[in-house]
């Protein structure tokens, strides 16, 4: 065997090693978190009647929001892809707002929107229909669709723009039009997809706690998160939560079985075009359709955001002073979660990218963890091994960072990964014969490709992790709490102007931090 040949089977010691120990740290803070906890726990733990209620509703909940969102991104993704117009590629970067946007932000907006006192429930009034009620199940799948639309749409338009452009010619020389074009040009690249797209919503909709807290309405609308939440905080009841965060895995880890199962990668060479030219979709029914979908969408996905900033901005004069401080301490909290995101993605995506490939496999499935666990659990065993050596609420920002790094660094692996790979694939067999190594090899081979990705990943962690309302209800003391748990005490206590004006300073602070990194990252 060559050296490179062994170079590219065995990392080196100066990737092995951080990427195991990350590799390590991560599964010791997931897996061995459920650990830890059940460990701790008196005696063997049961589920009840209502713990399994919480499990259906659960799937219920998660699947109906993967297949509305993924079924309502197909018309969304076609529109954007085979369509110029003005202002379209600032439109495709915007749909990334909802996922950036703190939980507790978007629930505001889509009660101002859809809410009992609401703008449709307002309008449906003024002509003497009934106001809507979404508490349950149609508040839950409305928020989540809110929130996963756009993530699915962004899937599927990368779906569309691997498709190779010659296919659109060669469909157009032979007039293949209508739902024939749909079946041998889109259908194949869409299978690639969506089993992915549904895969990856399922776990963020499975594992979604403010969103059921906040328009669940009542035990009928109870997810596992949720039952984790209050089984470990309001019982101390350990064995059942342990047990509850081990089914939450097990579902997650079905729907990512499935999703491999059924995914079916387009199996044809890249084409050689630069630019795809469309030629489909010229009928006036399909431009009709085109403006409906990406009108609709943009109504869909705008007017919760602009409902938060009318009512929001009378709120932002004279917030008190406990506003700006709690803004400080998510600010605080984001900058060092984006920094371990950073320490624990980068190893991984490295030692990924340098294993073969059925190794490789495995690491990165390793790496995404995190998805399927549950915030609480990982808190919860955290406060057991710290508790006999320091007061857990002294440490409630740092742990806070923590916790959230590890959530965000399964969505900085996959943006990393990417770049090492083909940075390796293109150039790794010159550096070898050029013995370039270490610090050397990362500065020449690796850096100038990973500035734009490593930005675009600090500003995703810095961002969710200053709305995050989370773990840092475990830990976090009353009078010292980050500005998303601040606004849900202030909604709360029904003082909705300062929370509403608390939510527009965590628009501010969420989406400056990520356009910050991200410009960096470009510059």
């Amino acid at each position: 065997m060559s050296g490179a040949t062994a170079q590219a089977r065995w990392p080196r010691a100066g990737v092995a090693v951080p990427g195991a120990a990350a590799l390590l740290l991560v599964a010791a803070l997931t897996l061995g978190a459920v650990a830890v906890v059940a460990l701790r726990a008196e005696g063997p733990g049961a589920l009840s009647a209502a713990d399994w209620r919480a499990g259906w509703f659960t799937v219920r909940q998660a699947a109906l929001s993967a297949l509305i969102s993924v079924a309502l991104a197909i018309p969304l993704a076609r529109a954007l892809s085979r369509r110029r117009f003005a202002g379209r590629d600032a439109l495709a970067r915007l749909m990334g707002a909802p996922f950036l946007l703190p939980s507790i932000v978007a629930i505001l907006g889509v009660s101002a929107v859809w809410g009992r006192s609401g703008w449709v429930s307002d309008a449906l009034a003024s002509v003497g229909l009934p106001r809507l009620d979404i508490y349950g199940m149609p508040g839950v799948l409305l928020a989540h669709v809110f929130f996963n639309l756009p993530l699915a749409a962004r899937l599927l338009l990368q779906a569309y723009a691997a498709i190779p452009p010659e296919r659109w010619r060669l469909a157009a020389q032979l007039g293949v039009q209508g739902w024939a074009l749909f079946r041998l040009v889109e259908g194949p690249a869409l299978r690639g997809a969506i089993p992915g797209a549904l895969a990856v919503i399922f776990a963020v909709c499975a594992t979604s706690f403010a969103v059921a807290l906040a328009l669940g309405g009542g035990p009928r609308a109870t997810t596992l998160e949720l039952a984790i939440f209050e089984a470990a905080v309001h019982e101390f009841d350990l064995a059942r939560a342990a047990l509850l965060a081990l089914l939450q895995f097990a579902l997650c880890a079905v729907a990512a079985l499935a999703a491999l199962a059924l995914a079916a990668p387009l199996a044809t060479a890249p084409g050689l075009a630069r630019l795809t030219e469309r030629w489909d979709g010229a009928s006036p029914a399909a431009r009709i359709g085109d403006a409906l979908a990406i009108a609709l969408g943009c109504l869909f996905l705008g007017l919760p955001l602009l409902a938060v900033l009318l009512k929001g901005a009378p709120g932002v004069v004279g917030l008190p002073d406990a506003v700006w401080a709690a803004a400080g301490r998510s600010l605080a909290v984001a900058l060092v979660s984006a920094a371990l995101t950073l320490a624990l993605a980068l190893p991984l995506a490295a030692l990924a990218a340098a294993l073969p490939r059925r190794a490789a496999l495995w690491a990165e499935a390793a790496g995404l963890l995190p998805i399927a666990a549950s915030p609480f659990v990982l808190g919860i065993a955290l406060f057991i091994a710290l508790r006999p050596w320091a007061d857990p609420a002294a440490l409630a920002l740092p742990l806070t960072a923590l916790v959230n790094a590890v959530m965000a660094a399964p969505f900085a692996l996959r943006i990393l990964l990417p770049p090492l790979r083909q940075a390796q694939a293109e150039h790794g067999r010159l550096a070898d014969s050029l013995g370039l190594s270490g610090l050397a090899r990362a500065r020449i081979l690796y850096l100038p490709r990973l500035r734009a990705p490593l930005g675009f990943a600090l500003g995703l962690a810095a961002a969710l992790s200053a709305g995050d309302l989370g773990v840092i209800a475990l830990f976090s003391r009353p009078e010292a709490p980050t500005l998303p748990l601040l606004m849900h005490l202030l909604a709360t206590s029904r003082q909705l102007d300062a929370a509403l004006g608390a939510a527009l300073m965590l628009i501010g602070l969420s989406f400056g931090l990520f356009w910050l990194f991200d410009r960096w990252g470009r510059g």
